[in-house]
């Protein structure tokens, strides 16, 4: 088993204790993604509906909506570097998940780490609620939101401070967001053990059945809230998903004592602007040939990160490592000056974050497509025969995401349990397929997803154009007689592809990442899905002031959609999926995983070290 040490916050050497570990594992599974679906829930949860409420409700345009959604998920997801810097740092990810027992409180009352930690933990909790409880008085309260537009009368806006209050309670919704998402994914695959291959395979079935547990919770959101929200009364669909918070936190305090908490190692940020530092300082200098000569490897005892072996890629970062005259060595053997002196374990784990960056911007890439076809997917449901069978009852517009939840759900147990298999026996791997060839497959279905749509847009149109419609929607258009059952197919097949790379990415990240950063993988992933947001947001301006008809405000992301081309906007989607799917091809074949070095170096590397040891 392995063992921890923690240190006494007196900094007594007697303080230091070795504490055995007891991984539980599936064990601690229901506390973990209980905070995490329920946080989802609240927040995620409800945003897909909230285009339709800031359309319905506060009267904004179309355009003005999505991309202040686009705004919100995005800022979201870069608050995420906080949460992470707080937790890799200085917290931990069980205290920057924001639920500290009192007795641990009391423990430590006269630190002021700890006094810092409790405020933050306090405030992501209550900014969580108090997010909610603002998006519910909009609504609850007449004066909070614009009068309901009337036949015949221009609609009137929001005021500035009716948009202030719904900023504020976004802004509060982002606090709470940045200090869970970071952290909640790799504090649950901390619960195993990586050194053991019963713990390996678990992380990686954790991260399929994470998503599997949390989309089927979405379905329940997108289907019983949504209709709450839409159909039934917009204060109480929206003061379900604030109850909702309270359960977050009372399932994650059920878990405490079971849970395993790695402790913080200092500021990962600092050792990547440290080797930054001695490189450039170095700049003059020469790497030698030869890995054993004139290089610094000096490993320390206490770090939990793995042993990296050297490594050619971005080769000029080794002289980070190249010992000088001037350089001064501790008796310990540790730099005397780390921003001048840096071992080449510390070059190996900035380049491991490097090396993610090309992979990173193909995220970038493909969440902006399938972010596009995801907001618009609600307005062209808007614009379709959303009838339940012959009935009256119409199904909520935002509810027809639930499909693409459905088809991930689905596809994720069958990967898992039925398709792994298969291909570890062709493949000898214990995944089946590599991370990197799970993501490509997910790229690739990414462009026929793209198409699909644009093919499903186009025979819309094309039967509201033709007669009889089935009505209109106020301040959009008619709506047209195809059945809204057939933007099952584009969400179906973005399932698919979810499947494969989006749960690709967080196991690539997590896996990739230095173990002392693991919270920034997550941060990092998550900044990649704010670029895509802010892309997106770009992306539809863009669209929509080029191609716009001389003489006419038409243009292909039109109010209405049956004026509009919105098929055209997809398939310049898809061409934009082509080429980030060539693209991904190139960085995926360069990409060296980690632990991947040049053997020969290696190898003198490791006897350079024993020889020192001996002395």
């Amino acid at each position: 088993m392995d063992k921890k040490v923690e240190t006494m916050e007196n900094g007594d050497e007697k303080g230091e204790e070795l504490k055995q570990l007891n991984y539980r594992g599936v064990k601690a599974m229901p506390f973990v993604i209980g905070n995490e679906t329920f946080e989802k829930l609240g927040t995620i949860g409800t945003s897909t509906n909230l285009l339709v409420y800031l359309t319905t409700v506060f009267n904004m345009k179309s355009i003005d909506a999505i991309n202040l959604i686009n705004v919100f998920a995005g800022t979201c997801n870069f608050g995420t570097l906080v949460g992470a810097f707080l937790s890799d740092t200085y917290f931990g990810r069980y205290k920057v998940l924001g639920f500290a027992s009192i007795s641990s409180f009391m423990v430590r009352i006269f630190s002021f780490y700890f006094k810092v930690y409790f405020y933050y933990s306090k405030f992501v909790i209550f900014s969580l609620i108090q997010g909610m409880l603002v998006l519910t008085l909009t609504a609850a309260v007449s004066k909070l939101h614009p009068p309901h537009c009337v036949d015949g009368v221009p609609c009137i806006g929001p005021t500035p401070w009716q948009m202030a209050f719904l900023l504020t309670g976004f802004g509060f919704l982002i606090a709470g967001a940045s200090g869970i998402r970071p952290c909640n994914l790799a504090f649950g695959a901390d619960q195993f053990n990586p050194k053991t291959e019963s713990g390996q395979a678990g992380i990686a079935s954790f991260f399929n059945w994470y998503y599997f547990t949390f989309t089927f919770a979405m379905m329940v959101s997108l289907t019983v809230i949504v209709y709450v929200q839409a159909d039934v009364n917009w204060a109480l669909g929206l003061a379900i998903p604030t109850f909702l918070m309270f359960l977050s936190c009372a399932v994650f305090f059920a878990g405490t004592r079971i849970y395993v908490k790695v402790l913080p190692d200092g500021s990962p940020l600092t050792s990547i602007f440290q080797v930054l530092t001695a490189t450039i300082k170095k700049r003059g200098l020469t790497v030698p040939q030869e890995p054993s000569v004139s290089l610094f490897n000096h490993v320390s005892t206490k770090s939990i990160n793995s042993k990296l072996p050297y490594s050619k890629q971005f080769r000029f970062l080794n002289k980070a490592a190249i010992k000088t005259e001037n350089d001064k060595i501790n008796p310990d053997g540790s730099s005397g000056n780390r921003w001048t002196l840096c071992s080449i374990q510390q070059v190996e784990e900035v380049k491991c974050v490097i090396r993610t960056v090309p992979i990173w911007l193909a995220c970038i890439i493909y969440n902006v497509s399938l972010h596009q076809m995801q907001t618009y997917t609600v307005f062209q449901a808007l614009q379709s025969d959303r009838r339940l069978g012959s009935g009256t009852f119409q199904i909520p517009a935002a509810s027809y995401t639930v499909f693409q939840m459905l088809a991930l759900t689905v596809w994720i147990p069958i990967y898992d349990r039925l398709l792994v298999p298969c291909l570890r026996k062709i493949t000898n791997k214990k995944q089946g397929i590599s991370v990197l060839q799970r993501i490509g497959v997910g790229a690739g279905i990414a462009i026929l997803t793209m198409l699909v749509a644009a093919l499903v847009e186009t025979k819309r149109r094309d039967l509201a154009h033709a007669k009889p419609t089935l009505g209109s929607v106020r301040g959009k258009g008619a709506i047209s007689s195809m059945s809204g059952y057939w933007l099952i197919l584009q969400l179906a097949v973005a399932g698919l592809s979810e499947g494969f790379a989006i749960i690709g990415f967080v196991e690539f990240f997590y896996k990739q990442f230095p173990e002392n950063m693991r919270s920034f993988a997550g941060a990092f992933l998550f900044c990649g899905m704010a670029m895509s947001s802010y892309l997106s947001s770009f992306m539809i301006s863009v669209v929509h002031r080029t191609t716009r008809e001389v003489g006419s405000t038409t243009n292909w992301l039109a109010e209405d959609l049956n004026e509009a081309k919105l098929d055209n906007f997809y398939y310049l989607c898809m061409g934009l999926e082509v080429l980030n799917f060539m693209y991904y091809l190139m960085v995926a074949k360069w990409y060296k995983y980690k632990g991947t070095g040049d053997e020969k170096d290696d190898v003198a590397l490791e006897d350079m070290s024993t020889q020192k040891h001996m002395v």
